[in-house]
């Protein structure tokens, strides 16, 4: 019985041992990798506010670090976040954190939203290459859209049913017929629908309904003055564009997670919107930016005709220069930029 009335009176210590040990537990149980970022990041941002640099693929990031004079911070450099790396530098002088976010629009929305959320940014500019839609365009010019849309969101429509009157626009599938009869196709129509805007100047829960996603005006105008700049014509001694490329600022720039190499589409996208690029990113960036209160630019060179071309593809030709193009654009602009921001 001495012994049952012992073990009995170490019961209350044993539970508050055992409480104890499961109040350390989350502590504990937080990854020393994730501790380490936080650290990390604390200390970065302490250092901003900081231009966001986001751009897409390999060959647009090569042509970036190469041709731009990007100085890493001594300090921290860079630091890796689900999967992506994150530079820290200065560009003439600006403080900027450069991310490649992936192709499509998942990864734009998702690289752009990480780094608003967690670094100390004061807006985004966005850069890559794109497909020309417009015949007053070149391969190689570098396009500083104004509006972007979202044109791959959209409806398949029955054939047979449907009210048309509540999409932007409407591709009838039939009017592609080869050879051309009735226009009757068992594919139907496509119909272009709005985009629903949450946004921080909104009401919440309360999306707008938009069709064009506006850059930043402000930016648009420091961007006006690089329409004079320089920019290369050749990728090489031996391959070499037929005329000097340009840059434009204030066109419309259309985006969904289409490759467009097809010349009948591409000219469907001009007649329809208007558009004068055609890209995977832009508007989820775009998008991202206005919803968060963001000031955002897009910047990109055109790398290929979207299927206008006689043969393959020009992009494998002349993706490298309209990338580097897009790098010098993306330098110039950042130097204009005020030293505040």
């Amino acid at each position: 019985m001495a012994s049952l009335d012992h073990t009995l009176c170490l019961l209350p210590l044993l539970f508050i041992i055992i409480i104890s040990s499961l109040h350390v537990l989350p502590a504990s149980a937080t990854p020393s990798h994730k501790r380490k970022s936080a650290s990390t990041i604390r200390k970065v941002n302490r250092r901003g506010p900081y231009i966001g640099l986001v751009t897409v693929i390999e060959t647009e990031e090569d042509a970036f670090l190469r041709s731009v004079d990007f100085r890493p911070d001594p300090t921290h450099p860079f630091l890796d976040l689900s999967g992506r790396r994150f530079r820290n530098g200065k560009i003439h002088g600006k403080k900027v954190l450069y991310v490649r976010c992936g192709l499509g629009m998942v990864n734009a929305a998702a690289a752009t939203q990480q780094m608003i959320d967690v670094f100390n940014v004061k807006g985004i500019v966005h850069f890559g290459i794109a497909g020309n839609i417009n015949n007053s365009m070149s391969i190689g010019d570098v396009t500083i859209p104004k509006q972007i849309t979202h044109a791959g969101l959209l409806d398949w429509l029955n054939p047979e049913k449907g009210n048309r009157d509540e999409y932007v626009a409407y591709l009838d599938v039939g009017n592609y017929n080869t050879p051309q009869g009735d226009g009757n196709n068992m594919l139907g129509s496509i119909g272009y629908n709005y985009e629903k805007l949450y946004s921080v100047t909104g009401q919440t829960n309360s999306p707008q309904k938009v069709f064009w996603i506006n850059t930043t005006r402000e930016w648009l105008h420091l961007a006006a003055d690089l329409e004079k700049m320089e920019l290369l014509q050749c990728v090489n001694s031996s391959l070499c564009l037929p005329q000097k490329p340009k840059l434009v600022v204030g066109l419309k720039a259309a985006t969904a997670n289409i490759f467009v190499d097809n010349a009948a589409y591409r000219n469907f996208l001009f007649d329809t919107f208007g558009v004068s690029s055609s890209d995977m990113e832009s508007s989820a960036v775009a998008m991202t930016c206005v919803s968060n209160g963001y000031p955002v630019i897009v910047i990109r060179g055109l790398s290929d005709l979207a299927g206008a071309q006689t043969g393959d593809n020009a992009v494998r030709k002349f993706g490298s220069l309209a990338a580097i193009n897009t790098a010098k654009a993306v330098s110039e602009f950042i130097k204009k930029l005020p030293p505040t921001i």
